[in-house]
């Protein structure tokens, strides 16, 4: 008899226990990363919300979710995290961000980072977003004149230049657009070649060769160890900038230019505290990138027969010769 009395008195105190460890106050953040999700995106993005009083595990669950570079993915993932009823999506690149929106329009979602958000049509304004939409731009202003600014510090001569487009998202026209205002102005000629993500490099590398290419700004999102193998292989040069501005160069292309995609993830994390401490996604500025690293990989130039001017290297953040 005793033993069955004190059986349920424990069972309540288990209970009461458990309460206790788990805070009544606890947001839940779904992460929905287009690709897979970077270490270094986990690790900046915990950082920047123990600097705003929030750990992981103690007064917030995090939903990790990475879609695969798959726009279906991406959108079947982002309907998952609403009818998890999460208090914030933190989205990461533009076909995220684009599939988070299309799933919930209440919902606030932190862009960590994207590209043009305007262009794109996730925001109506970086000012003042207006929706459930705010975050992080990776954007450059004059940014394809930059990176054609570079390839033409390397070689003075080069005036057609492709661009491998993703034509899984909405970005890569934009950028199309700036590239080809840049060449005009500087007598080169930009050419599309379009790619269905990462897998579908066996045509466009054709197309490449077919149109007899001197360089090629690869899309963040297809800048793969594949594309850098084979512009090294056809002596053409390579550059990225973005989300690939780091690991591009780090994988065999020549260059990289963009800012630190891991100082984005970090004040992602600042927005997700400000809205959960109350602030409307809509009124919350986006913020845009302030800082830009140039990396160049000397190996890859050696490689294809290129030599680096010395002020461009004195210039570099990083040069990779290994």
């Amino acid at each position: 008899m005793l033993l069955r009395i004190m059986l349920p008195i424990a069972a309540s105190f288990a209970m009461a226990a458990l309460a206790e460890a788990q805070p009544a106050n606890v947001a839940r953040i779904g992460v929905l990363s287009f690709e897979q999700t970077p270490e270094a995106f986990k690790q900046a993005f915990r950082a920047g919300l123990r600097e705003h009083g929030y750990t992981e595990g103690k007064n917030v669950l995090i939903e990790w979710r990475n879609a695969d570079g798959k726009v279906e993915r991406a959108n079947q993932l982002a309907a998952e995290l609403v009818g998890m009823k999460v208090n914030i999506i933190v989205a990461s690149l533009t076909p995220a961000a684009q599939a988070a929106k299309d799933a919930t329009r209440t919902i606030p979602i932190v862009m960590a980072p994207v590209g043009d958000p305007l262009a794109t049509g996730l925001v109506a304004s970086l000012a003042r977003p207006g929706g459930n939409i705010t975050g992080i731009t990776n954007i450059v202003a004059d940014l394809g004149g930059k990176l054609l600014g570079l390839i033409r510090e390397l070689r003075p001569d080069v005036s057609r230049v492709v661009f491998l487009m993703d034509t899984r998202g909405t970005l890569g026209k934009p950028i199309l657009d700036e590239l080809q205002a840049a060449a005009g102005k500087r007598g080169m000629q930009i050419v599309p070649v379009p790619m269905k993500g990462p897998a579908d490099k066996s045509e466009a590398f054709k197309a490449v060769l077919k149109e007899r290419a001197q360089a090629v700004v690869v899309q963040p999102l297809v800048a793969t160890k594949e594309v850098a193998d084979f512009a090294r292989e056809h002596r053409i040069m390579s550059i990225s900038s973005g989300v690939a501005s780091r690991s591009f160069p780090r994988v065999g292309g020549l260059l990289g230019y963009g800012s630190d995609p891991s100082e984005h993830y970090k004040r992602a994390a600042t927005y997700v505290a400000k809205i959960l401490r109350g602030a409307n996604p809509g009124d919350l500025p986006v913020e845009q990138a302030t800082t830009f690293e140039l990396i160049i990989n000397v190996k890859t130039a050696k490689a294809i027969g290129l030599k680096i001017p010395n002020d461009l290297l004195i210039r570099a953040n990083e040069v990779i010769d290994q």
